[in-house]
């Protein structure tokens, strides 16, 4: 199966032989869909009841404020996940929408099959089944940090505790966002000239340095 590379960096798949999974996918019933950029992979209401792995491109998920204003909630990535905990969370549906940014491929696997026992009894599914807690895990971490940016009581509060996190992430002083201006400002969910003014100011102020998307702590945080 093509990108086999995408699935070994999903968590899902950790600790399962890489000539193992072509074959669990046909067991579990794995089907795989492109999307156009901009794309809705899924729409907030729905009903999810697939785990979706990016094997190709990238997404992003978002919610509607009460206002209509659009809020990057997160990006994903190959072998990340796109409604996972929605999945998991039997009838529940999806508090967001994900859409694809670039040109996406995505694997869906029934959250059922996963769920349900193998009758061969194989090591390689009692591994998935684990791998499915840690990935829920996972995700829900995820949003966690990016709750601790949403709480944060001002713009720069909000801006040096993302970038605290993707410095640590990183591990580099200097480190590029994957986010423009009008994105950033969605996903720290302030007004974008606000943001770009409080950007300047805190150059001025000597906490960072900056060039477009790329970024620079100057004081540890």
């Amino acid at each position: 199966m093509n990108n086999l590379d995408s699935l070994c960096q999903s968590r899902l798949f950790s600790g399962i032989s890489p000539n193992d999974i072509p074959q669990m996918l046909k067991c579990l019933s794995a089907t795989r869909k492109e999307y156009a950029k901009d794309e809705m992979v899924v729409r907030e209401g729905d009903l999810v009841d697939d785990v979706g792995i990016i094997l190709q491109g990238s997404a992003q998920s978002t919610k509607l404020s009460v206002a209509g204003k659009q809020i990057i909630v997160s990006l994903h990535y190959p072998g990340g996940y796109t409604a996972v905990l929605t999945a998991a969370s039997r009838g529940r549906r999806s508090p967001m929408s994900v859409q694809a940014i670039e040109p996406l491929e995505v694997l869906f696997i029934p959250i059922k099959s996963i769920l349900s026992r193998c009758t061969k009894l194989c090591m390689a599914h009692e591994q998935l089944l684990g791998n499915l807690f840690d990935s829920i895990a996972e995700r829900a971490l995820e949003l966690h940090d990016r709750n601790d940016c949403l709480i944060m009581p001002t713009i720069r509060d909000k801006v040096l505790t993302y970038l605290t996190k993707v410095m640590r992430e990183t591990g580099t002083e200097t480190f590029t966002i994957p986010f423009d201006r009008e994105a950033m400002a969605e996903y720290l969910n302030v007004d974008r000239s606000a943001l770009s003014r409080e950007l300047a100011w805190m150059k001025r102020d000597g906490l960072i340095d900056f060039y477009r998307n790329e970024f620079k702590l100057l004081q540890k945080q």
